[in-house]
C-alpha cells in the first residue's frame, strides 16, 4: 500500500497494480508531519541537506545529482560500518564507465572524416 497526500499525479497508481490509500492532510486536521511523519522527515532533512551543503544554489540541471547523493546519503546514514563508505565508493566509481554531464566541444565539431 502507497499512502499519499491528495495529489492528482498520483491517480495511476492503481493502474500499475499498487494499493493507494490518499490521504487529504488539510481536510484531515492534522499537521503534515502528523499525518505523514516519514516524508516530512524526507522532506525536511533534503530542505536542510540542500541549505546547508549548498547554501540553496541548487539548479534544476543538476536536480538528478543533488538527489542521487541525498538518497546514497540517507540510505547509509545508520550504516555500521561508515569508514567502509568511502572505500565502496570508490571502488563502484571504479568499476562504472564515466558519464558526462554535457557533450566536450570536440563531439559538436563536424567530423572530417568519411566514416
Amino acid at each position: 500500500t502507497i499512502c499519499t497526500d491528495g495529489w492528482k499525479g498520483y491517480a495511476g497508481l492503481a493502474k500499475e497494480g499498487y494499493e493507494h490509500h490518499a490521504v487529504n492532510i488539510s481536510a484531515s486536521g492534522d499537521p503534515a508531519h502528523v499525518a505523514m511523519p516519514g516524508v516530512h522527515k524526507i522532506a525536511s532533512l533534503l530542505k536542510r541537506w540542500l541549505l546547508g551543503t549548498h547554501q540553496g544554489s541548487v539548479t534544476a540541471v543538476h536536480l538528478d545529482a543533488y538527489l542521487d547523493e541525498f538518497a546514497f546519503r540517507f540510505n547509509r546514514r545508520k550504516s555500521r560500518r561508515r569508514g567502509m563508505l568511502f572505500y565502496r565508493l570508490l571502488e563502484n566509481a571504479v568499476v562504472t564507465k564515466p558519464k558526462r554531464f554535457r557533450p566536450s566541444r570536440a563531439s559538436l565539431m563536424p567530423s572530417k572524416h568519411n566514416l
